[in-house]
């Protein structure tokens, strides 16, 4: 399973892990492919820098990526002020009241965090910064085409830029502002999706971009037989996420009971496209929670940042509760065979040994 991506980014497998754990990413990047950490849940710079320290020590000198979270249109953000004043009171009951009637008590005095800062487009530009001093090879976008600026400033450290894209328009312009790979993500996908399914979106992507261009395919990849699927798309490679959730290296930094009852019972069509995560379309587990949000004397979703500073202390009450039936969890279709904890090493072998059996039995379809 080699692809020119693997001679330029020095791993063995065209396999690229998208985690917020730095556990999976460095075995990942240990076992050939290539770990992309999520900076999106780091609020402060020390806390990234200390882990991706950490990164730089335990990945035995093999490569690995980041993925941050910034529009390419910089928005108005006024530092100094205090972005819980423009949520409405009215989500703030709605959420307050359907915690209670789900039976999610408060977290215990002192205890939770702040809303995820890490969407804000200055805290990414941080996340840029940081990310920068240390050794990535990669930086993705998961709002596809960062401002110029930062991809300029990304190529002059010798790191590639991926961004997501939905469509073929999204696509072109992407490479016309100097993104090197494009991740042709579906709407199977776990997380922010587009309208198009994969196996329509990669073709039409790797034929709009051109064979100069990398593409990575994304959205229901969780066998070997769908990554050889991928690559006979057009691809160059794979970009994974939520197989990751069902690892034993993701326990160690999310540990709640109810995600893992939760996804390892879900099956394909157990999640749905919504907003009420961070204010853009993104695919969930379906659970009560999401259902609340269904009902009519619910509010329509508000515009990224405020949804996601608006549920973060929901998302930390839920998640200590452990209901499985109440979890908010981004996730893709492929949960419906993500039905057992695994260690990364499992799951790369798994993939390659599935890869390699399938691309053998067309072989044999093709006479070859």
């Amino acid at each position: 399973m080699r692809t020119p991506l693997c001679d330029a980014f020095g791993i063995d497998h065209p396999i690229f892990a998208f985690t917020p754990s730095e556990h999976v990413a460095a075995e990942v990047s240990r076992a050939g492919g290539l770990g992309v950490l999520g900076c999106v849940r780091f609020n402060d710079t020390e806390e990234l820098e200390q882990t991706l320290t950490w990164m730089d020590e335990n990945t035995d000198g093999k490569p690995y990526g980041v993925d941050v979270v910034m529009p390419m249109k910089v928005p108005d953000e006024v530092k100094d002020m205090d972005l819980s004043t423009m949520i409405p009171e009215e989500h703030v009951t709605f959420v307050e009241q359907t915690l209670q009637k789900l039976g999610i008590p408060p977290l215990p005095e002192g205890e939770g965090r702040e809303g995820v800062l890490g969407w804000l487009h200055s805290v990414a530009r941080s996340h840029v910064d940081v990310a920068l001093q240390h050794r990535p090879v990669l930086i993705a976008n998961a709002l596809g085409s960062p401002p110029v600026d930062v991809i300029e400033q990304a190529h002059a450290h010798g790191v590639k830029v991926a961004a997501l894209a939905g469509a073929s328009k999204h696509a072109l312009s992407h490479v016309a502002n100097g993104v090197d790979i494009i991740i042709a993500q579906g709407y199977e996908a776990g997380g922010h999706t587009g309208e198009v399914a994969s196996m329509v979106l990669q073709p039409d992507i790797v034929d709009a971009v051109g064979p100069d261009v990398p593409v990575l395919g994304a959205g229901g990849i969780g066998s070997g037989r769908q990554i050889a699927a991928s690559l006979a798309l057009g691809s160059q490679g794979v970009w994974t996420g939520s197989i990751w959730l069902s690892t034993t290296e993701y326990q160690q930094l999310n540990s709640h009971a109810g995600w893992t009852e939760a996804f390892t019972s879900a099956t394909s069509s157990d999640t749905r496209r919504t907003r009420i995560y961070t204010g853009k379309p993104a695919r969930l587990l379906k659970t009560k929670w999401t259902d609340a949000w269904d009902e009519a004397d619910a509010p329509d979703a508000l515009p990224m940042p405020l949804q996601n500073l608006l549920v973060a202390d929901a998302h930390n009450r839920i998640n200590a509760a452990g209901d499985p039936e109440v979890v908010s969890m981004p996730v893709g279709q492929v949960v419906g065979r993500m039905n057992e904890v695994k260690p990364v090493r499992q799951v790369m072998a798994e993939l390659i040994a599935d890869f390699e059996e399938t691309v053998k039995r067309l072989d044999g379809v093709a006479g070859l």
